[in-house]
């Protein structure tokens, strides 16, 4: 079994930071494939972030130049610097690991981006 749980978010003023953290747990022998999505109210989820056990990385448009994921000094932690938040930034933030054959979630972490 793999635990993730997610800590950072809350309640910003539109231009502010956030950084959110995800610490995986459980039968992990290794480094893993992480990600972070979100999902707004009556919005599909959608991803925000990725990072291969390699390091690579892949954001979404929208998050491009803004958001940062990287992995922390633990191997299956990884966090979300997310600077110029916007309204539209404002969803349940969910990390998600793969260990073949399936993606572990969390419970998700409320941002909520507003004057």
């Amino acid at each position: 079994q793999v635990q993730l749980v997610e800590s950072g978010g809350g309640l910003v003023q539109p231009g502010g930071s956030l950084r959110l953290s995800c610490t995986a747990s459980g039968s992990i022998s290794s480094i893993r494939p992480m990600g972070w999505y979100r999902q707004a109210p009556g919005k599909q989820r959608e991803m925000v972030a990725t990072i291969s056990t390699g390091g690579i990385t892949n954001y979404a448009t929208s998050a491009k130049g803004r958001f940062t994921i990287s992995r922390a000094n633990a191997k299956n932690t990884v966090e979300l610097q997310m600077n110029s938040l916007n309204p539209e930034d404002t969803a349940v933030y969910y990390c998600n690991l793969l260990l073949t054959p399936r993606y572990y979630w969390g419970q998700g972490t409320q941002v909520t981006v507003s004057s």
